[in-house]
């Protein structure tokens, strides 16, 4: 006699393919009864959907969407409270989880069952979303030969499109309330890791689109907190509470002969509900017609009211070659990598993609990052990297003057190469308000606010980039600068150390925190972290502040001399810091003048920065500041 499974209340006998709670039994449908089965023999692991599929439904193609049905109806006829599933958990992006504790039993030692049915289609008919005629619309079963790169062009529009008509449905329960939502990677299941690049890209620009449809009312989580997860395996209920998100939406990729399919759903985090779950494949020739049919049908959908400047924008978009934003993807990719090898191929990528479209605003802004980077590295001229740069940042302003990352990297040429703090301000200021809900964007107008000492400005800008990307390092980095510069010392290494907690190798990191301590008066607590501070220069100026300050001169001068020996063709700045520090303010302002002339990236900060404090009365620096352009 075959075995019978125990897990609470209920029983599962495979052979009678019954489920019985208590005095009754449980109906279920024959697919669903053999999920529950696979589930069940299977407790407390991890089972992926492709297990899933496989095992109920062998070698018949079966859509994602299908399986998330089952799942939500197998959790009603489990009793599961919505709040927090106990018997069925989903794994974010992989699969599911059976955690009730399972006993096989002889089959022979439990009484037979009343039957008492349950109408499971009714059940499956409760859980339709309200869109459930959009993730009904027929696959194309014989697709023709199509490009790629359009198909993801046109996808993560729609995909849009399908979220944000989803959120209306339940935006109106919380319309007071910010709804916050995280797009988890997509997974790349083509089974190439060169496709990686395309996954990546998807995730960044399915962020990027829903960012800016309603910042009001829709929050975007950023993509370095939600990258976090692409190879972890962690329960949905966890990154709610992580990230503080009410809804997660999960995607993949995948690829069969000549097309690709994406496939995507929106859950509800606290009870695990899939409002909606929908599979993509289109032929190019559809898709590349689509996108400003889309564009009025975010309006249209969910009834946005467009002012006469967004009805503007809507109208100067233009669709993009498939081709370019291929290469646009790739040049992402590389850049995002930060190494000198990968800055290289990033700017032959974005420039492949400018050729491919010069029209295309958003490769120009992106090749003016890499060769503005290319030129700080050394890796070309400086003078001939800086002019291209703005060359190609103009460029993409002039095909787009409401493309916020342009207005981002003209602000970035102005600040750190032309000195124009108050045009660089101006330029960060516009690229947050024309994305709002973009982490990088704020934490920019955080940056520019507190070099101009508008610190109740730039801690507001600040909180709202952690808000918006909580898991990254840089925007805790961000909270922890504006602090510091701002005075508030202790918040400021209580945020540098929330920063070096989720990424070690966060820039500046252990160097900001050395600083903030040595500001403090703890000398002795900034020499453990100068310790782990991996660059020689700024070591050998931190070790000549700290030991200096605990009255160790013969080791702060060996450290100042390092410092001017070795370094001082890039860190004239920071020798200034050693001698304003010192109090020797001769010398402070002739190393002042030196990183003037090396146009030292470090001038920025010269207005707040409290290791010149001792200079502040000199009026060498109110004269220093004017020559800078800034306030006094």
């Amino acid at each position: 006699m075959s075995n019978l499974y125990r897990f609470g209340q209920f029983v599962l006998d495979p052979g009678r393919r019954t489920l019985s709670r208590a005095d009754s039994l449980v109906s279920l449908t024959p697919k669903a009864f053999d999920v529950l089965l696979f589930l069940v023999q299977n407790p407390n692991r991890m089972v992926t959907k492709e297990e899933l599929l496989q095992a109920v439904w062998a070698d018949t193609f079966v859509e994602e969407g299908n399986l998330k049905q089952y799942i939500s109806h197998l959790r009603k006829a489990l009793g599961d409270n919505s709040e927090e599933p106990r018997s069925i958990v989903t794994i974010a992006r992989k699969g599911y989880q059976f955690t009730m504790d399972v006993t096989a039993v002889d089959a022979g030692a439990v009484a037979k069952d009343q039957a008492v049915q349950v109408s499971a289609q009714s059940s499956l008919a409760d859980t339709q979303s309200p869109i459930k005629a959009c993730a009904d619309t027929a696959i194309s079963k014989a697709p023709k030969p199509w490009a790629k790169a359009a198909f993801l062009v046109a996808s993560i529009f729609i995909l849009v499109v399908v979220v944000y008509a989803s959120w209306r449905h339940f935006a109106a329960v919380t319309a007071s309330q910010k709804v916050m939502l995280a797009v988890l990677p997509f997974q790349n299941l083509t089974g190439d890791s060169q496709k990686d690049y395309l996954a990546d890209g998807l995730t960044e620009e399915t962020i990027s689109q829903l960012g800016r449809l309603n910042p009001q009312q829709l929050g975007v989580i950023a993509r370095t907190s939600v990258m976090g997860y692409k190879h972890k395996d962690e329960r949905l209920d966890q990154i709610g509470r992580d990230l503080s998100v009410q809804y997660v939406l999960e995607n993949s990729l995948r690829e069969s002969g000549n097309h690709i399919r994406l496939t995507t759903q929106l859950i509800q985090v606290k009870d695990q509900t899939h409002l909606w779950s929908h599979d993509y494949d289109y032929p190019a020739k559809d898709i590349l017609t689509i996108e400003e049919d889309v564009a009025k049908s975010v309006a249209r959908e969910v009834q946005v009211r467009l002012t006469s400047k967004q009805q503007i924008e809507q109208a100067q978009s233009h669709p993009v070659s498939p081709e370019a934003f291929d290469a646009y993807l790739q040049g992402y990719f590389f850049f995002e990598r930060n190494t000198d090898k990968d800055t290289d191929m990033a700017a032959k990528s974005y420039e492949r993609a400018t050729q491919l479209d010069p029209s295309y605003a958003l490769a120009w802004v992106g090749l003016s990052r890499a060769r503005k980077w290319q030129a700080v590295r050394g890796l070309i001229p400086k003078e001939e990297g800086y002019r291209v740069a703005r060359e190609e940042a103009e460029r993409a302003l002039a095909l787009n003057p409401n493309l916020a990352a342009a207005h981002a990297q003209m602000g970035r040429i102005k600040q750190q190469v032309d000195f124009d703090w108050t045009g660089a301000d101006a330029s960060f200021q516009r690229a947050a308000a024309l994305e709002p809900g973009n982490p990088e964007s704020v934490r920019m107008a955080a940056s520019s606010a507190r070099m101009l000492g508008r610190f109740d400005e730039a801690l507001q800008f600040a909180r709202r980039a952690v808000g918006l990307d909580p898991l990254n390092a840089d925007s805790w980095q961000s909270l922890g600068d504006t602090e510091y510069y701002a005075g508030q010392l202790d918040e400021s290494a209580t945020d540098y150390e929330k920063a070096l907690e989720l990424n070690p190798d966060v820039f500046p990191g252990n160097i900001s925190l050395s600083r903030t301590y040595i500001v403090q008066g703890r000398a002795q607590d900034a020499l453990s972290a100068i310790e782990l501070v991996r660059y020689d220069p700024e070591r050998a100026s931190l070790h000549a502040i700290a030991y200096y300050a605990l009255g160790r001169k013969k080791k702060a001068d060996a450290a100042l001399s390092e410092l001017i020996a070795k370094y001082r063709a890039s860190t004239a700045y920071q020798i200034a810091e050693v001698y304003a520090f010192r109090n020797q303010s001769d010398e402070a302002f002739e190393w002042l003048d030196r990183a003037y002339v090396q146009r030292d990236d470090d001038l920025t900060v010269t207005k707040v920065d409290p290791l010149l404090k001792n200079l502040h009365n000199d009026p060498r620096f109110a004269a220093f500041l004017k020559k800078l352009h800034l306030p006094t």
